[in-house]
């Protein structure tokens, strides 16, 4: 009889209950019956030969020859099934053990990263460097550029900081997150840079975490402030800030001290030199990713 898949088993035999122990097909099933023959009894002579029947010799059996028993097989498990279906085992599935590995390789790694740092902190520039020199596809999405893609109606913030101008960063940002979420899902790194405060995580780095995810990896460039003023006078067009503006984001980068992010001061490192640091601390953020 089966039973449907889904109902209780029916109860395994136990002492007492049931067939006895010893049950054999042979106790169900018996042969014909003779009166007065019992188990264990002499065997039965065969019945006389007909007249003039002579039987034919029988050769003697050489001494010490035996035949050799039938191998004898152990039965296998039972399988615990259900009618035809056969159950998983009833112990519980061990969690896979993970073999050691070496450290992370974070230029053969799809990655994630923003970097953070002031107008003239060369975020661009070692961006760019680094996303060109990797094994592996690497986007560089820039806040600068996608944000002045709006032609007509931009909103420039050296003209005055007002709700207009925050609305395109804000844009911007979420524009920057949704290419760079298609970036991953197609096993394409990206590094995007944006001169994030640490007074406003909301919108700042809290944003950008929304906007990409949790697996972002934030690192911020902070050289000194003679270098950022110098590396502003070099700019033209909207992208140059009065230094005034220049010392103030400076003094507000610094409270990313003792955040927990990693900070590079390139303050004395060309672009090249720059991005090898970055690799160094992006693979240390690999194996332990900063609490942020």
């Amino acid at each position: 009889m089966q039973h449907a898949v889904g109902s209780p088993l029916p109860p395994p035999h136990q002492p007492g209950h049931g067939p006895a122990a010893g049950w054999s097909p042979a106790a169900h099933h018996p042969g014909p019956h003779h009166p007065g023959a019992h188990q264990g009894s002499a065997p039965v002579p065969p019945p006389p030969s007909a007249p003039g029947f002579v039987p034919a010799p029988v050769p003697p059996t050489p001494p010490h020859s035996q035949v050799p028993p039938a191998p004898q097989h152990s039965p296998g498990p039972v399988p615990d099934t259900t009618g035809h279906v056969p159950l998983p085992p009833g112990a519980p599935v061990g969690a896979p053990s993970t073999p050691p590995v070496a450290a992370p390789d974070p230029a053969g790694t799809t990655l994630a990263v923003l970097l953070i740092g002031p107008a003239g902190a060369g975020k661009t520039s070692v961006a760019k460097y680094w996303a060109d020199h990797r094994r592996v596809p690497t986007a560089h999405i820039s806040l600068d550029d996608v944000r002045e893609w709006v032609r007509s109606g931009f909103a420039d913030p050296q003209s005055g900081w007002n709700d207009h101008s925050e609305a395109q960063y804000r844009l911007a940002r979420r524009t920057c997150g949704f290419a760079a979420r298609n970036f991953l899902a197609n096993g394409i790194s990206c590094i995007l840079d944006d001169a994030v405060f640490p007074d406003r995580p909301v919108v700042g780095l809290g944003g950008w975490k929304r906007h990409v995810g949790p697996g972002l990896l934030p690192v911020v460039l902070l050289p000194g402030l003679e270098i950022v003023l110098e590396r502003n006078a070099e700019r033209s067009g909207n992208r140059r800030l009065t230094d005034e503006e220049v010392a103030r984001i400076h003094g507000r980068m610094a409270g990313w001290y003792g955040s927990g992010l990693p900070i590079i001061d390139n303050s004395q490192m060309d672009v090249p030199q720059t991005a090898r640091v970055l690799d160094d601390v992006l693979a240390r953020s690999v194996a332990s990713p900063p609490p942020w």
